[in-house]
């Protein structure tokens, strides 16, 4: 028997691409959690764990800008997206 042809992956649309929107929403989610905590008066490793979380996401979202920015200005250690 011969084997089937396999068709290529058809490449993902932009909009599910967009690293942007999946960064903010998440760390707007850890922030909005560890508020939650903190008002709640909840076990401190929930505090910290969310409030860790937050925290790397803003260092994540201000890398992402600092990519952008050097793409912009043409640097040739930029990151850039095809």
């Amino acid at each position: 028997m011969s084997e089937p042809v396999l068709r290529p992956t058809p490449p993902l649309p932009p909009k599910l691409l967009a690293m942007g929107p999946i960064v903010y929403l998440g760390t707007g989610t850890w922030l909005v959690a560890a508020l939650a905590f903190l008002l709640l008066d909840l076990a401190p490793i929930w505090t910290w764990t969310a409030l860790a979380g937050g925290g790397l996401g803003v260092i994540g979202a201000l890398i992402m800008l600092w990519q952008r920015q050097a793409g912009r200005r043409g640097s040739k250690a930029a990151q850039k997206l095809d």
